[in-house]
């Protein structure tokens, strides 16, 4: 892989900061990482974009009406450009759930270096966790630059937060035992060490990503798999990726990168599974002070921070295509305006690796 891409944020759910900690942890095999600092979101599911669009009609809601969708309180809500609001209970929803959110147990992306959410802060406030020592100096270099005000989590704030993360680990994990007493694999729980991993995917190729991910509605969308492909033979439109041409012999990055293949415990620790929120150093309610934005506009000020302050060069964010209305589009940039205009929650999956393999590529037919 090549290393044009140094100094990158990346803003992501759940499993696609686990794909950003995979590609980090073999740099040897997949290359050295492009993503220098992961920004992780909060996360109970994600839609997908086409079934999201037929409910809405369904309900005589087009998405181009949609100023603003929102999950929380057990509803799925979507706010109208016109004023109207649209409410509905998430179990209803929840037929436009893309099946791999059902076998996922991180609710907070523990693997992230800051992740943010609103669940547990005041209404206008964020929760932030720092979970690294990198995220950590941002956090607290951004509020004593004045980006962000921080106050201490409210104990009930905190206990909303565990309970909600509890209920998504124990559902899932249910999801997970019901696949596979009926022959469904969900490996990328099965704990082993780097050592078994290098082993067990020694040989596996995109045909084994494709049956053992792929058919049995594991892909995530992420673009890990187009990213990590040496050949460029790996396509990833809306629904999942698909291969133009052959595997060379013993080539396996996709296999390796993947977010729903093994992990190894060296990444994805067995104790977290027991851990609400997983590791962290600290965790506060947080809010913009130069920024309006959902949720306080905290992701928004903290990449104005890290690009202000070169912590890296570009971030990688998700915007809304304005060709398809709602329909998410990653975004690599290092413009703060673009930053704030891709603000706001998609709710849809995204191929966010893909950004970063076709900016490589476009440099490559430059020089």
């Amino acid at each position: 892989m090549t290393a044009n891409h140094k100094g990158v944020t990346l803003v992501g759910t759940p499993c696609q900061i686990i794909a950003a900690a995979k590609i980090e942890h073999y740099p040897e095999t997949l290359g050295e990482s492009p993503v220098d600092f992961k920004l992780g979101l909060f996360c109970m599911e994600n839609f997908s974009h086409s079934y999201l669009k037929e409910f809405l009609k369904q309900n005589e809601i087009e998405m181009d009406d949609v100023d603003q969708f929102r999950v929380e309180k057990g509803h799925f809500w979507a706010y109208l450009k016109n004023g109207d609001v649209f409410k509905t209970p998430l179990s209803k929803a929840k037929a436009c759930m893309r099946k791999n959110c059902q076998v996922c147990v991180d609710y907070t992306s523990e693997l992230a270096d800051l992740s943010v959410g609103s669940v547990g802060s005041a209404p206008g406030w964020s929760t932030l966790i720092a979970r690294t020592e990198k995220g950590l100096q941002a956090l607290q270099n951004a509020e004593n630059k004045g980006y962000i005000e921080t106050k201490p989590l409210e104990q009930s704030g905190l206990k909303l937060l565990e309970n909600l993360a509890n209920k998504k680990k124990k559902e899932n994990k249910g999801e997970i035992r019901k696949r596979e007493s009926v022959a469904r694999p969900v490996i990328y729980r099965r704990y082993m060490s780097d050592a078994e991993f290098e082993t067990e995917v020694a040989s596996c190729q995109f045909d084994d990503l494709k049956s053992d991910v792929i058919d049995i509605g594991g892909c995530v969308l992420c673009g890990a798999c187009y990213y990590a492909c040496p050949e460029n033979i790996i396509s990833i439109e809306d629904r999942k990726p698909q291969l133009r041409g052959n595997c060379p012999p013993e080539c396996n990055l996709c296999y390796v990168a993947c977010p729903r293949t093994y992990v190894s415990q060296e990444i994805l620790s067995r104790d977290l599974d027991q851990k609400a929120l997983g590791d962290y150093l600290k965790i506060v309610s947080a809010r913009a002070t130069n920024v309006e934005g959902q949720d306080g506009g905290v992701a928004t000020a903290l990449l104005n921070y890290i690009l202000d302050e070169n912590v890296t060069e570009e971030v990688v964010v998700v915007d809304k295509s304005e060709q398809n209305p709602w329909k998410p589009e990653a975004v690599l940039t290092s413009d703060t305006e673009e930053v704030k205009k891709a603000a706001g929650t998609k709710y849809s999956a995204c191929p966010v690796f893909k950004v970063l393999k076709d900016n490589d590529n476009k440099e490559k037919e430059v020089s």
